[in-house]
Parts: C-alpha cells; structure tokens; sequence
C-alpha cells in the first residue's frame, strides 16, 4: 500500500513539474520570438524593412520550431509558418500595408499560443 501511495505520488510530482517545465519553455521561446517579430512589424510600418529583416526572423522561428514541435501540434506551427512566410514575400515585394497585417496576425498569436499550454483549469478540463 505505501508503495503504490508512493509511486502514485512520485508520477504526480513528475507530471506536475512536466507540466511547468512545459509552459516555461514554450512561453519563453514565445516572448523571444515575440520582440523579433515586434522589430519587424516597427519597421515594416516604418517602410524600412527589407527581405535579410524579415528572412532572419524567419530563420530564427525555424530554429526554435524545430525544438517546439515537441511540445506545440503541428497544427500551430503550421499557421506561424505559413502567416510568416507570406510576411516575408510581401516584404520583399514592398507591400508593406499588407505585410504589417500578416505581422499583426503573428503578433497575435506569439501571444494567444503560449496561453493555450499553461497549466490551468481551462486548459484541463
């Protein structure tokens, strides 16, 4: 009995700490991720941005992707990728109105995504 008392608490304490190191990783990559594409979308607004901008911000998410599929469905990625990719053609084409709103949309959800993997009761049940 204190066995199984023992192993049932010690799979909670590691699902728990899963759980945390899960949402402190995934919102720090986020945030990261989050003021490159602010810088961005500053200079896109700016008209300042060209495509080296916008491809090294593309080349930073797919470093991190490449670590986040681990714990992200590929669903989500799938729609960072595809918004991010058509920001940077719109870049290099200067069509910056139209890629200040795809910005925004990425913007948008670099904040909405991380919220979605935090431990809490919404996310639970």
């Amino acid at each position: 009995m204190v066995k199984s008392l023992t192993a049932i608490l010690v799979s909670i304490a590691l699902l728990i700490g899963a759980g945390l190191f899960e949402w402190f990783y995934v919102e720090k990559q986020f945030t990261e991720f989050e003021e490159e594409v602010q810088t961005l979308a500053l200079k896109t607004d700016a008209e300042e941005a060209n495509i080296e901008d916008a491809k090294a911000v593309q080349t930073s998410w797919e470093r991190r992707k490449e670590r986040l599929y681990i714990w992200i469905p590929h669903n989500d990625i799938t729609r960072l990728d595809e918004y991010l990719a058509e920001s940077v053609r719109l870049i290099g084409n200067k069509e910056y109105s139209l890629a200040s709103a795809k910005l925004e949309v990425v913007l948008h959800m670099t904040c909405c995504l991380p919220g979605t993997y935090r431990p809490a009761i919404e996310n639970i049940l």
